[in-house]
């Protein structure tokens, strides 16, 4: 199983001849959804779910989306290729094992709404949260940690990495920070997380 971190929350798995791709939002690269055969949005916001560019991939291919049922309203059009999934529910995407985990969005602010968001789990290998802090019930190999977010505090993200006690985490959700900003966290979850951090630029490549 091949993984490449795009921008952001974006993920693209790549295994025995199937594309999967998580939340391809308006920061990351639309290239990430060539030749996709599925894809996961864990939640309607546009940082993780890029309307006109999974249109556009339509047009070209057809392929599923999975995600919560909330969905339907943010696909538009697009709806019709959605699969409603549910906080526990199992599932092959492109011929990979999915679980899903959560349920509800992180609280923003109390004047904000709480949207649905689920957190997936890839092949019992990988999981990545979307914007939430929970914990899966299993171990994990390689966890892509939220390290940025209006929703976020720093030793919140570093709890939940420690829970989750993945051998490697990689940075995800950090489009909004500059080089200053990447400089400060990427220091500190390097020493705080008790496991091998890293951030990785867009593009980046690597095995699972």
């Amino acid at each position: 199983m091949q993984l490449t971190k795009y921008a952001h929350s974006c993920v693209r798995v790549d295994h025995d001849g199937g594309v999967l791709v998580i939340d391809p939002g308006v920061f990351s690269d639309p290239v990430a959804l060539d030749g996709a055969d599925a894809v996961l949005i864990t939640h309607e916001h546009p940082d993780h779910l890029n309307l006109e560019a999974i249109t556009r991939q339509l047009d070209r291919r057809p392929f599923t989306v999975h995600g919560p049922a909330s969905l339907s309203t943010a696909l538009g059009d697009a709806a019709e290729t959605l699969v409603p999934v549910q906080a526990g529910e199992s599932f092959t995407a492109a011929g990979v094992a999915v679980r899903a985990y959560g349920g509800r969005h992180a609280v923003i602010h109390p004047d904000i709404p709480v949207v649905e968001n689920l957190g997936f789990l890839i092949n019992d290998v990988v999981y990545h949260p979307g914007d939430s802090l929970v914990v899966p019930d299993v171990p994990v190999d390689t966890l892509f940690a939220p390290i940025h977010a209006p929703w976020s505090k720093f030793s919140e993200v570093v709890d939940f990495i420690r829970a989750v006690a993945p051998r490697r985490a990689y940075a995800l959700h950090d489009a909004l920070l500059n080089d200053k900003g990447y400089a400060v966290l990427d220091r500190q979850y390097t020493a705080l997380s008790h496991t091998d951090y890293r951030r990785l630029e867009p593009g980046t490549r690597l095995d699972a």
